[in-house]
């Protein structure tokens, strides 16, 4: 199959019209627009507006509309088309709740829809071999974004030498919903993950299309951030995924938890159900979209992992599939932000010395062997009090250390498993509202440390997107980071000419950190973390 889907490259026609179009309802310039013929049919797309050089083709249709007696259900394939399809304009993001005040995450009020299973593509337009592929996952705890937002602008990674896909797939219950008449009723095993399965099938499209782009089928990188790089986890365990990308990147999220509680989702599922008082699949499907959303905050159903252990699209805890090698083995990069927790995970304030020796005693279980060592690593937190202290232990092991247990257990059976940490501060501006970017932050737009999302728009070269205050550095450190992940895209190997060697996790047992200077170094963070895995 791939063989042939390479092939397909040689065949494709590219037809150039003379009609301007302007770059979707995100820009207004008017440039030249382009056809390309793929297995689906035709798309007129358009070039950037950052570099003419560049086709992007906006709410590509990866699959069939998930409505009506859809919902709730893996995706279908998309059916072919006559003539020319429009691909010059972006589509509703996926049904979700509006985020007005979220620190740098809000999204602001903005239209939604069901019909949302939709790709973006940024290529070259004159491509003489078939290009390395990037396939995105955005962020938002499975619950929020998507993936054609200007932070996600693929110029700049297109310039570097590959063929970007952004991807939407559903969110919240509409993507996530496990319950056990959902289960019942359906033809696999068991319910919920429909957003793992919108990344599938997406996968699965780029398998038969993206040569019609000029990409290759056959070196693809998926790779994600937050609950992004959580379903690349997940979907590396997942035999739904086998064969359908060939390296990844993880930023800022694993699939590393037991799930030992309600891990197949259904009695949170039920709960809902129960909220809403439907007792019927067909109910549920005629369901009204607000009643849906309201509900399921009211029952916090979210507060649970979105991702479920159902016994088909994951058949076991990723965990358990990492650690008997019967995950991917595929090169892989991950890495996290040395101030994650920053707005994202709750500080509590009033914790006391006896909260905190609970806390202490039912999350470590060698405690009594690793006591001293975890509190002299965290005695500057401590310092300024218990409540910090916590919020610090819960940061690390949410995200360095388990994004390091990934890597430890991909590196097992993979040389080409790397690791990075970002200490370089960016300014802290809310990224997802380029028309209202400002933060008040007492102590300055670059007081919030190197907060969770803040590589975003340094992986993709959006300063001029999004956000505000960017400087020199910032360009600097981005050009490098790009440099790093399409190399790595390339050829499973970040290092390339022009940056600092970036050595295997495997091989080093040190991250690469990209701060004021690129270089192998631990720094206080490697104290912390050894002080953690004493005390587990």
């Amino acid at each position: 199959m791939f063989g042939n889907a390479k092939r397909l490259l040689l065949s494709v026609a590219l037809v150039v019209s003379n009609q301007a179009v302007s770059e979707g309802n995100q820009m207004g310039d008017d440039m030249e627009d382009r056809v390309v013929s793929t297995p689906s049919g035709q798309l007129q797309g358009h070039v950037s507006a950052k570099n003419a050089s560049i086709r992007v083709f906006r709410g590509v249709p990866y699959a069939k509309p998930p409505v009506g007696e859809a919902r709730f259900s893996p995706p279908q394939p998309i059916a072919p088309w006559e003539g020319v399809r429009d691909a010059t304009r972006d589509p509703l993001p996926c049904w979700q709740a509006h985020s007005e005040d979220a620190f740098v995450w809000s999204r602001g009020v903005f239209d939604r829809s069901e019909d949302c299973l939709y790709l973006t593509v940024w290529a070259e337009e004159d491509i003489d071999e078939p290009r390395p592929v990037m396939v995105w996952l955005h962020g938002g705890a499975h619950t929020g974004g998507w993936g054609h937002h200007p932070i996600f602008d693929g110029t700049a990674l297109a310039e570097a030498g590959v063929i970007v896909v952004t991807v939407n797939y559903r969110l919240g219950p509409w993507g996530f919903l496990a319950a056990p008449m959902l289960s019942e009723a359906a033809p696999r095993k068991g319910s919920g993950n429909y957003g793992l399965l919108d990344a599938v099938e997406a996968l699965h499209w780029v398998q038969t299309h993206i040569a019609s782009f000029g990409g290759d089928p056959e070196n693809v990188t998926l790779f994600g951030q937050s609950a992004g790089s959580q379903s690349v986890c997940a979907l590396m365990s997942s035999p739904y995924a086998q064969g359908l990308f060939h390296k990844a990147i993880g930023q800022s999220a694993a699939c590393l938890a037991d799930f030992s509680v309600d891990g197949a989702g259904l009695e949170t599922g039920q709960q809902l159900l129960d909220e809403l008082g439907v007792k019927h699949v067909a109910d549920l499907k005629q369901l009204d979209n607000n009643q849906l959303l309201e509900a399921s905050i009211d029952c916090r159903w979210a507060e649970r992992s979105r991702i479920a252990v159902d016994g088909d699209v994951l058949p076991e805890p990723p965990r358990r599939r990492f650690e008997s090698g019967t995950a991917m083995k595929i090169p892989l990069m991950v890495g996290s932000l040395a101030n994650e927790g920053i707005g994202l995970i709750p500080m509590n304030d009033a914790l006391d010395e006896g909260g905190f020796e609970h806390f202490l005693s039912s999350r470590f279980s060698n405690l009594e062997a690793g006591r001293d060592a975890l509190l002299e690593a965290y005695v500057e937190e401590l310092r300024v009090s218990y409540g910090h202290a916590q919020h610090a232990m819960v940061t690390d092991l949410f995200m360095a250390h388990s994004m390091r247990e990934w890597a430890s257990m991909n590196a097992r059976h993979i040389t080409n498993t790397y690791v990075y940490y970002m200490s370089h501060v960016p300014p802290a501006c809310r990224i997802y509202r380029p028309d209202s970017p400002e933060l008040e932050l007492p102590g300055g737009p670059r007081s919030a440390g190197a907060y969770h999302s803040g590589e975003l728009a340094f992986v993709f070269g959006t300063m001029d997107r999004v956000g505000c205050g960017w400087d020199d550095k910032d360009a600097a450190l981005s050009k490098r980071m790009i440099r790093y992940w399409t190399q790595f895209a390339k050829t499973g190997n970040p290092n390339g000419e022009g940056n600092p060697e970036w050595q295997p996790w495997g091989e080093s047992g040190l991250p690469l950190e990209l701060g004021d200077n690129l270089s192998m170094n631990e720094t206080a963070l490697g104290a912390k973390l050894s002080a953690l895995n004493g005390a587990l």
